[in-house]
């Protein structure tokens, strides 16, 4: 005999979630893994679970706005004849014509450049509009070579060589049909309306080796004037930043696993890469070993939402930070105000589901002519500045309050952490202590 406890409700299971169970039924359904965009959803230690400590008697804080606090940032010193300055150590990662419409492109440039920073290409070459309106531009050089050219290689401030992605290092990304419009199907070479995935490597070489071939050639093609980027994903960052330094880099990309993608696997976004809190202390070891810390500059991606996120990576040892994620929101991607048509689209504001299907109300994520148009470029590229600006003036206040006149002279000592996990990841003593797991050892 069945016995039900009228005064306890049903309890579901924590494995055998909702999510899960409607995951396994889909699977069932259809036979095929689930594609999706943006960056892990799964609840990760962040930078949230870091504190300042600031400044009282033993520190001596700066007074407000009245006392300079810099901001500027010089990347690409190492050989670069002509190193990038920017006014804010806070960059626009690279999100491609085609997983973006060209309005968001052009946006992205505007704002970068009333920020005074940069904004980088993306996989599937550079746009005329992108180049036209962004005062530094970084060129991608991605595994696919998708609309790469000596050309745009020159007419770029910087070269970032793609080796690894935050949210899927290790596998390549996705373009569907249904975004692979006359003018991408142009300028990647490929068929109109056809799905298409890129390479997971770089075809012409194996290993660092090859990279330090790849980087020579690089800057013969471009008279050894632009700093040549690096960038990897969040995996093994130790032995990934020195090979990256040896293999000649002026600068090392880091994207964590809150970095997002336009497509991939999300079983792939969800298991696979390191929070991008852990990445920072065993990247700047690694430079701090080859006697190349601020040498070489770190940038650090994945996950950057505010001032305080800036701060804290800075602290940690960064020279500057990539947004992505939060530039698109910025500029008006999932506004709540297009809640009526994500919800046709099966999804909600908010949720980041629809950036692989072309279909954004947004006109951000979509290569349709009239969603497009729906986002001006002009207004979207205030927006974006306006919210650089807002993070820059956020990290200065954290700054000042610390007592430091140069954001870079944030460090380790001005932190705490909340959790244990983020104390061991980050290597910071746990609130009210001076002890932080694994103290003593690497």
């Amino acid at each position: 005999m069945s016995y039900h406890n009228p005064y306890t409700p049903p309890r579901k299971s924590a494995t055998f979630d909702d999510h899960t169970l409607a995951e396994i039924r889909r699977a069932a359904a259809t036979g095929i893994y689930d594609i999706r965009g943006a960056g892990t959803k799964r609840k990760v230690p962040h930078f949230d679970d870091l504190l300042f400590l600031g400044a009282s008697i033993s520190r001596y804080p700066l007074e407000g706005y009245r006392e300079k606090c810099d901001t500027t940032v010089v990347l690409g010193s190492r050989f670069a004849k002509k190193p990038i300055t920017l006014k804010t150590p806070i960059t626009i990662a690279g999100m491609s014509f085609g997983a973006l419409s060209g309005n968001a492109k052009e946006a992205l440039g505007r704002g970068a450049t009333l920020a005074g920073t940069s904004t980088t290409t993306g996989d599937g070459g550079m746009t005329d509009e992108e180049r036209g309106h962004s005062q530094t531009l970084v060129y991608q050089y991605l595994p696919s070579r998708y609309g790469m050219n000596p050309r745009d290689l020159r007419r770029a401030d910087a070269i970032e060589v793609v080796v690894g992605q935050g949210a899927k290092p290790g596998g390549g990304g996705m373009l569907l049909g249904q975004k692979i419009s006359d003018r991408v199907a142009n300028m990647r070479n490929l068929p109109k309306g056809i799905d298409q995935r890129s390479a997971c490597r770089h075809p012409d070489w194996t290993g660092p080796d090859d990279l330090e071939i790849k980087i020579m050639e690089l800057r013969e093609i471009t008279d050894w004037e632009k700093p040549i980027y690096v960038k990897v994903g969040g995996a093994r960052p130790y032995y990934d930043t020195a090979l990256a330094v040896k293999a000649g880099a002026d600068v090392v990309v880091l994207d964590g696993m809150q970095g997002g993608t336009a497509a991939t696997q999300d079983v792939f976004i969800e298991n696979v890469g390191m929070p991008t809190l852990a990445c920072i202390r065993p990247a700047v070891q690694a430079l701090q070993d080859l006697g190349m810390h601020r040498k070489v500059q770190l940038i650090i991606s994945g996950g950057i939402r505010s001032g305080a996120d800036v701060a804290k990576a800075l602290a940690l040892g960064a020279d500057a930070v990539a947004i992505g994620t939060a530039a698109l929101v910025a500029l008006g991607d999932n506004d709540p105000k297009w809640e009526e048509e994500y919800q046709k689209l099966g999804t909600t504001a908010g949720a980041y589901d629809d950036w692989h299907e072309g279909k954004d109300p947004a006109g951000i994520t979509t290569q349709d002519p009239e969603l497009a148009s729906r986002l001006d470029p002009i207004a979207a590229g205030r927006r974006l500045a306006n919210y650089l600006k807002v993070m820059t003036l956020e990290a200065q206040t954290i700054a000042r309050a610390c007592g430091k006149n140069h954001l870079h002279n944030l460090e380790p000592e001005d932190l705490c952490a909340l959790t244990m996990e983020a104390a061991a990841m980050a290597q910071i003593p746990l609130a009210g202590t001076n002890w932080y797991p694994g103290k003593g050892g690497f």
